[in-house]
């Protein structure tokens, strides 16, 4: 392949469309930003129907019933209905700790829009897979809509007696205290971090939109033929490979016959 040919190969491949690179960026962009809010949502929802199941079985099976050992001495499953909030505390304020619920739901719902952390998706689908599982008795449930009882089961000696959600809202609790305590944010940086690039098309795209030059060439993005050649002679190449404009060899003027020349 001679040198122009060469050069105009280069020119092509240098020059590939910004738009295709910026729209693979784009779509693993999307793709990042969905996979914690499906984190999120999946852990919600095997929160709350694993909630849901338990308490179903601890009514069926523990009614009119007492205590059954699991470890004696140490953990039994006894069937409790619960006015309060979680673990049996603040009993009677049934309503209020309703309302609380719902604003705890909607926070997790709108702070999830904003959400890049795949650890903080899973800490805030078991606050939510627990308000909703607790929120469920307490509109469901006698004595009636937000004054129901939450179904309590689980009872480790010396400990209030607790049920599934309960779990996964002190565990979602604790998580978070360990991921505010290590520096991470909701969009998965460390605090004090340098800001990740905004926009990773640019740093790919930028050599297209500029110009580069290859092997003595020029090599210009908008196809008009930017000038560059190296002392050897060489071609302009535009960015769709089209534009070419040969530059005669440097030394062409010297090995001609002028005067004096003989």
């Amino acid at each position: 392949m001679d040198r122009v040919g060469a050069e105009t190969t280069i020119g092509s491949s240098v020059s590939e469309d910004p738009a295709d690179r910026g729209s693979a960026a784009t779509g693993g962009a999307a793709g990042t930003a969905r996979r914690p809010v499906v984190t999120l949502t999946v852990a919600a929802l095997v929160i709350l129907l694993l909630d849901i199941v338990t308490k179903h079985l601890a009514v069926a099976t523990l009614s009119d019933r007492g205590p059954v050992d699991i470890i004696p001495g140490v953990l039994d499953l006894r069937l409790t209905r619960n006015s309060g909030a979680a673990f049996s505390l603040a009993g009677g304020a049934t309503v209020v700790l309703s309302l609380v619920a719902l604003a705890v739901i909607s926070v997790v719902v709108f702070t999830a829009r904003r959400l890049r952390s795949v650890a903080w998706a899973v800490v805030l689908g078991a606050l939510l897979g627990g308000a909703l599982g607790n929120l469920t008795d307490r509109i469901f449930r006698a004595p009636g809509p937000l004054r129901g009882h939450v179904v309590d089961f689980v009872y480790l000696h010396h400990w209030p007696i607790f049920n599934a959600a309960d779990s996964a809202i002190v565990c979602g609790g604790v998580l978070a205290v360990v991921l505010s305590l290590r520096g991470i944010g909701l969009d998965g940086t460390r605090y004090g971090d340098p800001d990740p690039d905004p926009d990773p098309a640019a740093a790919t795209g930028g050599v297209a939109a500029s110009g580069v030059a290859v092997g003595g060439m020029a090599v210009s993005a908008d196809g008009a033929g930017a000038a560059g050649a190296d002392d050897r002679g060489g071609a302009a190449v535009g960015g769709d490979g089209g534009a070419l404009r040969a530059e005669p060899p440097a030394d062409a003027g010297r090995g001609g016959t002028g005067p004096g020349g003989q």
